[in-house]
């Protein structure tokens, strides 16, 4: 490790590694990058706790365009990031999402989310009553007024290996990794200077990237900045299936999608187990080193929701659970991404709300363009700045999960 790196990126899962990559891989970038991760083994990191997918059923267009890069990503990401003979395969399962609104007010989200996702290209429908009863037999529909569903471009993957070849792809470009802690930053008027590490050690910088997940806000809080970003969290279940609805589509080779039922519960095939969810009924901000999960979610909410809907999950066994940790942004729950207006070598790359892992190549293409060419050249992402965090102006965005 040096004492001086043009960019220090504070957090090295997927969307440092995500901008660690896109620095080194631009033509016109000749400097040096350094990561700063605290966790090695990314026990706790959002990217390893995540349940890995990515939909383009967002309710703005930037949101959209946002996924539909991902998703590209997704497809090409052996080629883009081999190095030697290791090319890492993702596994995509293109499953889909599923939305169901069983009011007229959930109806009336998805139409106007549709049009917006259609005017972007993205391959969704809406069906129909019938038309969903005859696509996934399985589904007790008959409360359900809309679906909406993503045909292609829509599905999970291997969160640890989007990482990870993130992460072996920068490092093999000439980025530095160092497994250690940000501690303090140097801030000299509008300009930072350098961190401090846990160790002791001092590293000088010209630009610094704020991509610590949940703790984004001790960071920014470093610089004197503030953020309204906290970790909130999340638990997941994996259940047994006595009689599984796997392969009773009939479509998509009779693959299941992962279905947003109208109460928030998220169900979706995982081998030959199935994975589960469920937004909290109270929500409160948790430390940063809380992951014991809510077991109660399960019994209380999801099961019983879960046997409504499918005779196929009245007879479920629970087989493993955990939990990790949203960087949620209380403002609008859309990520924040760019440069602070008063200290304008301090970028941000936050708030991702659950959507860290499907939005990490677009972000992390996006902050290298801000630190290269000094603006954005391919997806604008100006309305997702901290402007709009200061002037307290939220970017809304509907569908949120």
């Amino acid at each position: 490790m040096r004492d001086s790196y043009d960019v220090v990126i504070v957090g090295g899962a997927v969307i440092g590694s995500a901008v660690a990559y896109y620095l080194m891989a631009d033509p016109d970038f000749d400097g040096t990058v350094l990561i700063v991760e605290r966790d090695p083994q990314f026990r706790q990191a959002s990217t390893s706790l995540s349940a890995a997918s990515i939909r383009t059923q967002f309710s703005n267009a930037i949101n959209v365009k946002i996924s539909q890069y991902g998703g590209q990503v997704i497809r090409d990401f052996a080629d883009m990031m081999a190095v030697g003979d290791s090319r890492p395969d993702l596994n995509f399962h293109g499953g889909g999402y599923l939305f169901l609104a069983t009011q007229e007010a959930q109806a009336e989200t998805l139409r106007l989310n549709h049009a917006v996702q259609r005017d972007c290209g993205a391959d969704v429908l809406l069906w129909s009553r019938d038309e969903l009863a005859e696509a996934f037999p399985h589904l007790r529909v008959d409360d359900v007024l809309l679906a909406s569903y993503g045909r292609s471009g829509e599905g999970w993957f291997d969160n640890s290996g989007l990482m990870n070849g993130f992460r072996a792809k920068a490092r093999d470009l000439g980025a530095d990794y160092v497994v250690d802690e940000v501690v303090a930053i140097d801030r000299q008027g509008g300009r930072v200077s350098g961190v401090t590490l846990a160790s002791g050690a001092k590293v000088q910088t010209g630009t610094i990237v704020n991509a610590s997940g949940p703790r984004a806000s001790r960071t920014a809080a470093m610089a004197g900045l503030a953020i309204p970003v906290e970790p909130r969290k999340r638990s997941v279940f994996v259940f047994d299936c006595a009689a599984s609805p796997e392969g009773t589509a009939r479509l998509n080779q009779g693959r299941l999608p992962l279905l947003i039922d109208a109460s928030g519960v998220y169900v979706r095939p995982e081998g030959r187990f199935f994975l589960t969810g469920c937004p909290p009924v109270e929500d409160p901000a948790v430390d940063c080193d809380d992951f014991a999960p809510r077991h109660e979610e399960f019994e209380e909410i999801i099961w019983p929701v879960l046997a409504e809907r499918s005779a196929a999950f009245e007879a479920i066994k629970l087989v493993n659970m955990w939990a990790g940790h949203y960087a949620f942004n209380t403002l609008d729950h859309n990520l924040i991404v760019g440069r602070h207006p008063e200290v304008e070598n301090f970028i941000f790359a936050n708030g991702f709300s659950g959507h860290g892992l499907q939005q990490a190549p677009a972000t992390g293409r996006g902050v290298s363009e801000l630190i290269v060419h000094g603006g954005f050249r391919t997806l604008d992402l100006t309305p997702l700045g901290v402007e709009r965090v200061l002037e307290g102006r939220p970017f809304l965005e509907r569908a949120v999960i």
